[in-house]
């Protein structure tokens, strides 16, 4: 072989290692944001528990709740929530905009209005409008952060900024003027979403986080609003 042509194969070989070792990501925050937003609302089913941390004591709140969530507006669970200083465990279902919860010392359901617990409709969760979609699309200045494993499974986190109003829209905000920060897994082989963790001036204007943990994607859950009275 000639050295010329020795020459032009380690240039393209140094190349490609450069290519493959040292460029920018295939896929950027926002391109990784947008096709879980994608996957997500192809979702017919999610399993989700949401915690919080730095939430007062006083007031009322919603502090945490786990259940399942379906399409196209339904949710059944327990959320924890403080009423007037008070921690319940509400057994609550939602269909169809219409949310029902099992409340102290009655042995039924009956019909609430979710924002007197300080919460908002967990059936419209999914919602690709005001639920956790709009939270993927409404993000700012998006990150790419680690990848690291979770359950055997590989995640990517993206870091970004989301309008204090659409938090509020989801969770609950004391200032929707402030932008709350986020946290969010995805594992970039499926797309699907996993983990959000936000933090912000959701109680009082000192900063909280939930946290919510997303499973079981298209799974088959049959809700049905439960007997009042």
């Amino acid at each position: 072989m000639s050295p010329r042509r020795a020459g032009s194969l380690a240039a393209g070989v140094l190349l490609a290692v450069a290519a493959c070792g040292g460029g920018e990501p295939a896929e950027s925050a926002g391109e990784l944001l947008e096709r879980a937003r994608t996957t997500l609302d192809q979702t017919q089913g999610l399993h989700f528990v949401l915690t919080s941390e730095g939430a007062p004591s006083t007031g009322s709140h919603l502090a945490g709740g786990e259940g399942d969530i379906a399409r196209p507006a339904s949710f059944d669970g327990t959320l924890q929530v403080l009423v007037n200083g008070s921690a319940l465990d509400l057994a609550v279902v939602s269909v169809d905009g219409t949310v029902y919860a099992q409340l102290p010392f009655t042995s039924g359901f009956s019909v609430i209005d979710p924002a007197e617990f300080g919460f908002g409709d967990p059936g419209a969760l999914l919602d690709p409008d005001t639920g956790i979609s709009q939270l993927l699309a409404g993000a700012d200045d998006a990150e790419l952060g680690e990848e690291r494993r979770v359950d055997g499974e590989v995640v990517r986190e993206v870091t970004a900024s989301l309008p204090g109003d659409l938090v509020e829209q989801v969770l609950t905000s004391e200032d929707p003027g402030r932008p709350v920060q986020a946290r969010l897994s995805v594992v970039p082989e499926s797309g699907e979403l996993r983990r959000v963790e936000l933090t912000g001036p959701f109680f009082t204007p000192d900063d909280a986080t939930y946290i919510l943990e997303l499973s079981d994607p298209g799974a088959d859950v049959d809700i049905t609003a439960p007997p009042t009275g």
